[in-house]
This record gives C-alpha cells, structure tokens and sequence, in this order.
C-alpha cells in the first residue's frame, strides 16, 4: 500500500502548555535533520496540533521508518493514507479498500475512531464511527466490532483531505535533543558510555564528547573504534563535535609519581578536570559518564565522591542504577554493542593497578596528587591545546 503521509504522535511534549510550540518546532527540526539523507521529497510541518511527514513523491518506506524511530521525541509514527474528500460514497469505498489491503484475512475485530477537523463536513464523528463500522461489517463480514479492546482502531481525520490509519510504530519516545540544554560526554570505547550519551539525549541534551587516547599504548584502530561510536550515537542526537586527549604524558607521570592503588581514581580526576575545560568551552551544563554504582573499583560511591570533588559543572550518571544486562540490552538495541566490544583497548584499561583502591579517602588523594604539581599544569595544558577535533556526524 502507498503511505503518502506519517502522523507523529508524541508524548511529554503535549505537557508543555504554551511553551508547547517551541518543543513542536524543535521536533519539526530534528525530523527534517533525520530524513536529509533519505531518498524522497518531504514535507515536514505542523497542522492542527500535529506534526506531519508529507511524502507525494516516491521514498523509501523502510528507510523512512528506521529514521525516524531515531527522531527523540517521537512516540508512534502512524503511516497514513491520504483521499480527497469526495463524498461520504466515496469515503466509504475508499475505508473499504484500505481495509481489505490492510487486513486480507479478514477476522479480526476493529473499532472506527472518527475525527472531523472540517466542520462542514456533513456527518459528525460520532455518525461517521456508526457509518463506517456498518460499511465495513457489510464488506468484511469476518470482521467483529469490539469498542473496548479492539486488534484493529481505524482512525479517520476528516480535514481538507481524510486521512486514514490504523497502525502505530513505537518511536524512541523522550524529547528532542536540543530542548534541554548541552552536556559534555566522556566517551571511551567500552559499552557503558555510547548508552549513557545516548540515554541523556534522549532527555533533549545536545552533546559533546571527549575521548582520552593513550599512543603508543591504545592504537589507531582503538581511536577509531570511538569516532564509530560516535557516528552510531550521532544517528539518535545529531552531530557530535569528539575533542581526541592525548592522554600518555599525564598518565605516565602519574603512574611514576602516585601510589599505585590510586592509580585509577587520580587519572579518572584529571580525566574530568579536562573534560570539565571543553565543557565550558563548549557551554555545557554538565559532564556526562557511563559509570553505575559498584560496577568496577572506580564507581564505588566513594570513588565517586572522589571523582566528583574535581569537577564544578554537574556531573550526570544515567547509568547509576542500572546492572551490565540491562545496559548491554540498551546497547544492542542502538547498534553500538558490536562495536563496543571490539578487541581495541583503550587508555581507561591499559593503566590499570592490579588492586586499585574501592574505597578512597579523599584527603589522601590529595595529598597524592601533591606529587604532580612540579609539571602537572603544563601537561594538562599541552595535552588541551594538542587535542583533535572531530565533527562526527
């Protein structure tokens, strides 16, 4: 069958009251973003309170699907089909032809939920719910009415032209990215972190990304492994601009100058401390990792207390409560598991002490840290100025 048309629905949004339009309008713009790439002509607006997707033209129907099941925002797409409104006779043999297409066995049951935006039209909804239930138990007498919990909800929308639809395909849900703000990402290439930026722009936060590379530990095929990542995540929140840290020099410095045990948690500190930089460069509101509490030696709730005592901007963990199943299970569903576990190791796994301390005591951290402070500033400041780059996208 040909859909000329899908209708969005979404959800939290129609919660908005009168700032509801900027939310619409934000939606509007990521959809068109969505579909640049996708073969066909669209027409992407706002009508009546709805978002439509018209496409007269030809396109391509699972194409189109797929994209916008990435769109954040979006709770159903409803694939329509389109009629001129010719007549009550008319509408009847055209209900008539879509549902027959639609449903060839015939044996199901189905309600008629009848919308009329044209007020002039003749017959009000409720008459066209009665009408048009009776015209398709004439033609389908398999077909069962049932108003309560029907397999089949016929929607028709009486406006300029009728539109007819019956199938909803769930959307990712949450609210379009750029409605909430822009938060800095600490991307690495293991599966937490892809899930964690992927989570906060669901919430409708633009992101930023920084990625530590460790050469000639990690190699090139490991910062690769990231900027794919990127590219997967980059489908769901737009384009990602990937700040690429030298991270060797500051690594073997602290791992010649600190207790061993610490190793983990001081460079994780000066791993946010730059982060924190392109943050604010960038004008984030906060910092973003992959982290749940206990999962490794460095997410205790002390080694995370530890961690946060460095930063100044917020730091959000998306993942805190959630056990490896449940975050692998979201990392499949993206596309970003595969990568994920690809053997490239990244500077997060090479420097890693063989009985790292889980319970920090914060002051003694610092007084660790105290070692550093000889060069400690000038890395830092090499490793920010020689930092790549990249517009992922």
């Amino acid at each position: 069958m040909k859909f000329h048309s899908f209708l969005i629905k979404y959800g939290e949004i129609g919660l908005k009251g009168k700032n509801r339009y900027l939310f619409e309008d934000a939606l509007v713009r990521q959809i068109r973003y969505a579909l640049k790439d996708v073969d066909g002509e669209f027409d992407v607006h706002k009508a009546s309170g709805r978002v439509y997707v018209d496409c007269d033209s030809n396109y391509d129907y699972e194409e189109t699907v797929e994209s916008l099941q990435r769109v954040f925002g979006i709770v159903g797409i409803c694939p329509v089909v389109r009629v001129e409104d010719e007549g009550f006779d008319k509408l009847c043999e055209n209900v008539v032809a879509y549902m027959k297409e639609m449903y060839p066995e015939g044996n199901k049951t189905f309600k008629v939920e009848a919308r009329r935006s044209k007020k002039n039209y003749p017959l009000n909804s409720m008459e066209l719910n009665c009408e048009l239930g009776g015209v398709i138990l004439d033609a389908l007498p398999n077909m069962k009415v049932d108003v309560h919990h029907p397999e089949i909800k016929l929607n028709v929308e009486v406006r300029e032209e009728i539109y007819l639809y019956s199938e909803i395909i769930p959307g990712p849900g949450g609210m379009p990215v750029g409605t909430n703000g822009t938060a800095e990402l600490l991307l690495s290439g293991g599966i937490d972190s892809p899930v964690a930026g992927y989570m906060i722009a669901k919430r409708g936060v633009t992101l930023h990304a920084t990625y530590f590379h460790a050469p000639p530990y990690t190699s090139e095929r490991a910062k690769q492994k990231v900027v794919d990542l990127a590219k997967i995540v980059s489908k769901y929140t737009g384009p990602i601009q990937l700040h690429i840290v030298n991270f060797t020099d500051i690594q073997l410095y602290i791992y010649e100058k600190c207790p061993h045990e610490e190793l983990t948690i001081i460079m994780r500190r000066y791993m946010m401390k730059i982060a924190e930089h392109f943050a604010k460069e960038n004008g984030c509101l906060g910092l973003i990792t992959g982290e749940s509490i206990g999962q490794v030696a460095s997410q205790t709730m002390q080694s995370l207390a530890a961690t946060n005592a460095v930063c100044t901007l917020p730091v959000y963990r998306p993942l805190i409560g959630l056990d490896k199943r449940e975050i692998v299970e979201i990392s499949e569903k993206i596309g970003t598991y595969e990568t994920s576990i690809l053997p490239f190791e990244d500077c997060c796994t090479i420097f890693v002490a063989k009985h790292p301390v889980t319970k920090p005591n914060l002051e003694r951290i610092e007084l660790s840290e105290r070692n550093l402070e000889e060069k400690i500033d000038e890395l830092m400041k090499t490793a920010i100025e020689t930092a790549e780059v990249v517009k992922v996208k």
